[in-house]
């Protein structure tokens, strides 16, 4: 498996692999990358003809491979981009020869989303040999609660502890739905460069009073007027605080 720096190093230095597989649950970093070679490989004049996207639904093994077979237009590199391709998981076996013998002129990025492939497979072995393969894992919640810190460190701003670990837990593991909630605060916050606990109430929408870190502390401590209170409240509002979440 390939590193996230890796494939970055590919796009900095324009040291390019025929084939790149970004698959994994996390889809944040999987449509980052994808951003990143959409953005820095190709001038938008060369985007008008040389960059292709398809979708796994709408496509068939041999459609794309017929696109990957064609030379750039006035570019150096097309870009072949397969949004969805676990959608073609029952013909991936289709691929090998392609695989086998890509096109350097050709670069293939297939997004393989929500699941990854059996690297047990013989057209995974054959892919590897010529292609950087990088596997997206959902991050477990300290590391989701860093991956909050650091990224708010990396914008310019403050956060605590606590507001991380209640975004965390209001949002869940879904780094992209994460990171447009703070995008939405680093805007409105730009020019205090702090992220509070009343900011997340106030612009997230959760209650800093009710939810599923306080109801924690509350059962810690026996506290058990403020443990039902905050459990009605949670009755009481069951679209922002469904009952999955809290078990």
């Amino acid at each position: 498996m390939n590193t996230l720096s890796e494939i970055k190093n590919d796009i900095k230095t324009k040291n390019f692999s025929p084939i790149y597989l970004l698959m994994g649950e996390e889809e944040f970093y999987i449509d980052n990358i994808t951003n990143l070679f959409i953005e820095n490989v190709l001038s938008e004049e060369e985007k008008q003809f040389n960059l292709n996207v398809l979708y796994g639904k709408e496509s068939s093994v041999d459609q794309i491979i017929s696109i990957c077979k064609k030379y750039p237009l006035n570019s150096t590199y097309q870009i072949v981009l397969v949004k969805e391709a676990q959608d073609l998981s029952r013909s991936f076996d289709g691929f090998t020869d392609y695989f086998k013998n890509p096109l350097n002129s050709t670069i293939l990025i297939i997004n393989y989303k929500h699941k990854s492939i059996d690297k047990r497979k013989s057209f995974f072995k054959v892919l590897q040999k010529n292609a950087k393969v990088f596997e997206s894992k959902k991050l477990y919640d300290n590391q989701v609660q860093n991956w909050i810190a650091e990224n708010v460190q990396g914008a310019g701003f403050s956060i605590d502890r606590k507001s991380a670990i209640l975004i965390n837990e209001h949002l869940g593991n879904s780094l992209s739905k994460i990171s447009n909630e703070l995008e939405k605060l680093f805007e409105i916050k730009k020019k205090e460069k702090i992220i509070e606990l009343s900011d997340i109430e106030k612009y997230i929408g959760i209650s800093k009073e009710f939810n599923n870190f306080e109801l924690r502390r509350a059962l810690g401590e026996k506290n058990y007027n403020k443990a039902f209170q905050i459990a009605q409240y949670f009755t009481e509002n069951p679209s922002s605080n469904p009952l999955v979440v809290s078990i």
